[in-house]
C-alpha cells in the first residue's frame, strides 16, 4: 500500500472540515486540481498497461481493473453498478456526471442516456474521457468545470451520479447544494464519499497504519494518519448519521448503502501475501463484512430532489 501524500493543507484539521473562508477555499482547490492532474484514476498501480495511453486498447483494460474490483462487492445482473443505477430508466433523461476520469461509469451512462454530460474539475479527465467517447462512437458534452460552481441553468438534468468525487473538493456542501440546483424536481442523485466506519477508520487507519506503522507518532492525529494514506489533496470521510444529515438539508434522502473493496479488510501492504490472503477470502464473505457489517470504506446515498421545496 503506497502512501500517496504527506502534507495535509493547513485548516483541514478534522474528517469533515470545511474552509474557513474564501482564500482557504481557493486554495485548497487549488491543491485539490493539482493533485489530480497529477495523478489520473487510470488504475496502473496494479502494473503499468501495454498499451497506448487514450486507445480503445488502453480504456478497455482500464474498464477491466476497474469493473473486476467493484463486482467484488457489488455483483451485477447485466450491467455493471446496474444494483445502483436503473439503467433502463435513462432513455428520457438528461443525465450528468461530476468527476468523470478517464470515462468507465461516463460510457456507461452515455450508452443508455438521452443525453449525457460530464464535467471534471482536471484537462486530464476531460481529454481522456472526451477521447474514449470519440474512440467508441458516443454523442456526449464533456467540459472542465468545478462542481461548487456547476455553469448550467436551474433544472438542467433529471439523473446525477458521483463516484467518489465531491468529498475530495474544497467545500462539499456548495456541491451538493449546486447539485439540488441543477436537478429537476422529482430528479435523483446518487452519491458515493468516503465512509468513517470504526473498522476502517480507527481499526486500520488508527490501530494499524498510525501505531504499527509508526504514522501516528508523526501525524498525532488519526484523521492525518488517515489522510497520508488517501487519495486526493484532502479526503472527508462521513459517518453515515453525517452524511445523511447533511444530504437532507437540499435532498429527501431515499436509501443509503455502505461498500467496500474487499482489499480493504487486510490492511497490509500490496505484495504476494496480500494477493494470497486474498484468493482465499470468498468473494459473499468480505461482502457481509463490507456491506452488511458496514465495514466498508463507500458510503453511497440515494437522493431525490423534493417536488417542492424543503422548508
Amino acid at each position: 500500500m503506497p502512501k500517496l501524500k504527506c502534507t495535509i493543507p493547513n485548516g483541514f484539521d478534522s474528517p469533515i472540515a470545511l474552509p474557513k473562508d474564501e482564500d482557504e477555499e481557493r486554495l485548497w482547490q487549488d491543491l485539490n486540481r493539482s493533485w489530480w492532474e497529477t495523478h489520473p484514476m487510470t488504475y496502473d498501480w496494479a502494473g503499468k498497461f501495454d498499451f497506448d495511453e487514450f486507445t480503445q486498447e488502453f480504456y478497455l483494460e482500464l474498464d477491466r481493473r476497474f469493473f473486476l474490483g467493484a463486482k467484488e462487492y457489488m455483483p451485477w445482473n447485466k450491467i455493471p453498478f446496474d444494483s445502483l443505477i436503473n439503467f433502463n430508466s435513462l432513455g428520457d433523461k438528461d443525465v450528468l456526471e461530476i468527476g468523470v476520469g478517464s470515462g468507465s461509469h461516463a460510457q456507461l451512462l452515455a450508452h443508455y442516456s438521452k443525453s449525457f454530460t460530464g464535467i471534471d474539475i482536471t484537462d486530464y479527465a476531460v481529454k481522456s474521457t472526451s477521447t474514449r467517447m470519440k474512440c467508441f462512437g458516443y454523442d456526449a458534452k464533456i467540459l472542465r468545470m468545478d462542481a461548487e460552481q456547476i455553469n448550467f441553468d436551474d433544472n438542467s438534468f433529471d439523473f446525477i451520479w458521483s463516484w467518489g468525487v465531491i468529498h475530495h473538493s474544497s467545500n462539499t456542501n456548495k456541491i451538493l447544494a449546486e447539485m439540488s440546483r441543477v436537478l429537476r424536481p422529482g430528479g435523483r442523485a446518487i452519491v458515493m464519499v468516503y465512509h468513517r466506519s470504526f473498522f476502517n477508520y480507527y481499526i486500520v487507519n488508527g490501530l494499524i497504519s498510525g501505531i504499527l506503522l509508526g504514522d501516528f507518532f508523526r501525524a498525532k492525529s488519526i484523521h492525518k494518519t488517515a489522510q497520508y494514506w488517501t487519495d486526493g489533496a484532502i479526503a472527508r470521510y462521513y459517518s453515515a448519521p453525517e452524511w445523511k444529515e447533511l444530504c437532507s438539508k437540499f435532498f429527501n434522502v431515499e436509501d443509503m448503502w455502505v461498500f467496500g473493496q474487499k482489499s480493504g479488510l487486510i490492511p497490509l501492504p500490496a505484495g504476494k501475501i496480500k494477493d494470497l490472503i486474498l484468493r482465499i477470502i470468498p468473494n459473499p464473505l468480505s461482502r457481509f463484512l463490507t456491506n452488511k457489517c458496514k465495514m466498508g470504506e463507500f458510503l453511497v446515498a440515494k437522493l431525490k430532489k423534493p417536488i417542492k421545496p424543503l422548508a
